[in-house]
């Protein structure tokens, strides 16, 4: 998937930007931009895709996204009506360690800094304990100006950087910058997918979409995401699918149909094949962990 070349805005006053973003729905095209981003979720829910990997999001959730790796974050349907008060808040801090200079992160004593900046290019979920941490410091740096919030940076890199609570989402590094190119198609293509998700879209319909015939488009599509369309497609329903059973309450069957899917005995392969949980266990399991956590 060719993503779209994000441009940082940045002044001459500061290497590290903290954007406080209050929109109806979160930026939702494919891209990816030289900096790393530490993106703390603050309100909304929705759909991301982070470098091969598709999941939800939620308030409080936070990510650490590497340079040049692909990502966007898409809201739920309801953000995108008209006459809503759902609002998508975040904070954004952007930076590149690589502008104080060449030899900065090649100290001994950021040695461990240069390798978490590294794993993020697989892009990160911060959990547990650490998110905590981390939430409360964002917020705390919106406040801090020029070099007291360098180094404050530094130290929350540092602490992370020695953290078991960080998962990684893609399977694979994007490290190797992409050519910037245009990507209209490729956003016409996911937005049709996730407005469309629970209808019966056929590889044909989706190829029309991107102006292609079938062969070129699945060649296309497998080339840029790593996944064939039917996964592609799978993963977004599936994803859906788990939100509505832990949040909404709905039957395991009408989950299915409002996912996309006609056939439950088809869903619940393809449920267990990408969750590793039938419907069932996959309810029982999260009904734990949240008892636990409360």
């Amino acid at each position: 998937m060719k993503p779209l070349l994000f441009k940082i805005a940045k002044t001459e006053e500061e290497s590290i930007r903290i954007l406080q973003e209050d929109y109806p729905y979160f930026y939702d095209n494919l891209h990816y931009h030289s900096e790393t981003q530490i993106m703390v979720i603050l309100e909304g829910e929705g759909t991301y895709f982070v470098g091969d990997a598709i999941g939800n999001f939620k308030a409080g959730d936070i990510f650490i996204l590497g340079s040049n790796l692909p990502h966007f974050f898409r809201s739920d349907k309801s953000y995108y009506e008209e006459n809503t008060h759902l609002r998508s808040k975040n904070i954004s801090i952007i930076f590149s360690l690589e502008s104080l200079g060449e030899k900065f992160l090649e100290l001994p004593e950021f040695y461990a800094i240069k390798q978490l900046l590294h794993y993020s290019k697989r892009g990160l979920m911060v959990q547990g304990n650490a998110r905590t941490k981390l939430y409360q410091s964002a917020n705390k740096m919106l406040h801090k100006k020029g070099i007291e919030r360098l180094i404050y940076l530094l130290k929350q890199l540092h602490k992370l950087s020695r953290s078991n609570e960080l998962m990684a989402l893609s399977h694979i590094n994007f490290d190797h910058e992409p050519k910037p190119t245009d990507t209209k198609k490729v956003n016409t293509v996911i937005n049709f997918i996730m407005d469309n998700f629970s209808k019966d879209i056929t590889l044909a319909e989706v190829a029309n979409v991107a102006n292609l015939s079938v062969n070129a488009f699945c060649r296309f599509f497998k080339q840029h995401t790593r996944k064939t369309f039917s996964q592609f497609l799978n993963e977004i329903r599936i994803g859906h699918a788990c939100k509505q059973l832990i949040e909404e309450g709905y039957s395991v069957k009408e989950v299915a149909f409002d996912s996309g899917y006609y056939n439950i005995s088809y869903f619940n392969r393809q449920f267990k094949s990408i969750t590793g949980y039938t419907p069932s266990q996959y309810i029982k399991t999260h009904t734990q962990k949240h008892h636990r956590a409360s």
